[in-house]
């Protein structure tokens, strides 16, 4: 193979991964609309630009739902927040860095207070006594 037709090869294969990624940017797209995050405005209008997209979920359940649709989308990776009361997506760069050398522990507590985590309020309940 000449030089030329390397060329010509690396800029066909270029053209069609743009295309690819055009295909998955709008599947993602109507993934997220079809969850009804685009109407919220608690969520981020850039996901597209993310290289990989975190979605928070609040069960198991609803990860099951999900994971039908991840295998068939690429970017995306979710994981379950029990504390969480809906669907959230973040960057999942964003949680790469925050997670890293952390302990179990320490991911549950960010998992309460920063991705998608809500702080439970616990009623004033009588009849608890503590010794």
């Amino acid at each position: 193979m000449n030089v030329i037709d390397k060329e010509v090869v690396n800029d066909t294969l270029k053209d069609i991964d743009e295309k690819i990624d055009q295909l998955n940017n709008q599947k993602i797209k109507v993934f997220l609309e079809s969850l009804r995050l685009h109407q919220r405005n608690d969520i981020s209008r850039d996901y597209l630009n993310w290289k990989n997209i975190l979605i928070v979920v609040p069960g198991r359940g609803i990860l099951e739902e999900v994971k039908k649709y991840k295998e068939s989308i690429s970017r995306i990776s979710s994981v379950i927040n029990s504390n969480s009361e809906q669907i959230y997506i973040y960057d999942f760069n964003d949680w790469k860095n925050s997670t890293r050398n952390k302990t179990q522990f320490l991911i549950r507590e960010l998992l309460k207070n920063i991705f998608g985590g809500t702080p439970k309020i616990y009623e004033n309940r009588g009849w608890v006594k503590l010794l």
